[in-house]
């Protein structure tokens, strides 16, 4: 059940963590996508990622000022040094005792807790549980670029939804998110029109 580790917490907090990974890392997660966070028996931590944040350093910078770069030194830089990558995750919600809640976590998870990517099964378990109360959180969010995070989580959680035989959880999630915007026309607009980006 464990899926692919892609990082280690740096911070936390209720409503969201930062993850630290390395570049050879980063291929396998994307925006959008939903990752966990194991704790204590039977308790871990929901999240789905709204960026992802290459830092830079003293030898980056004079790399970018040289000219003629020589293919190896680039390639060096990006396997063999340690280039600081930063992944923001949104927190969706947690299971407990073998029970998903779309509520904010109860506790955080600590630094240095083990971040995994979650697997079609396990996107399909949470995003199915309940009725899309985790749509609140994303919608929240006014910092981050909702339309495209909620097309891109859409995308993976259809396909994952697909995967178990409920093809009408897309519709259903798509009318759920008419319902939650009525009131706010611009964004109901800017989310639906990504949305249809992901339409076969």
């Amino acid at each position: 059940m464990n899926g692919i580790e892609i990082g280690r917490l740096l911070r936390s907090g209720t409503t969201g963590f930062v993850v630290g990974c390395k570049v050879t890392q980063l291929s396998a997660p994307s925006f959008g996508a939903l990752v966990r966070v194991p704790l204590e028996a039977g308790y871990q931590v929901y999240g789905l990622i709204y960026d992802m944040h290459i830092e830079d350093d003293g030898l980056v910078r004079q790399l970018i000022t040289a000219e003629d770069v020589p293919p190896e030194v680039l390639q060096d830089n990006r396997e063999n040094r340690n280039v600081p990558v930063e992944i923001s995750v949104l927190a969706l919600g947690y299971e407990e005792a073998k029970r998903v809640s779309h509520l904010l976590p109860p506790r955080p998870p600590l630094s240095l807790d083990v971040i995994y990517l979650c697997t079609p099964e396990e996107v399909a378990r949470f995003t199915g549980a309940g009725r899309f109360g985790y749509f609140r959180h994303i919608l929240r969010d006014e910092d981050n670029p909702i339309a495209e995070l909620m097309a891109a989580h859409l995308r993976q959680a259809r396909a994952a939804q697909e995967e178990v035989g409920n093809s009408g959880w897309y519709e259903a999630a798509v009318e759920e998110l008419v319902t939650l915007l009525r009131d706010d026309y611009p964004k109901l607009m800017d989310a639906l029109s990504a949305a249809g980006e992901i339409q076969d």
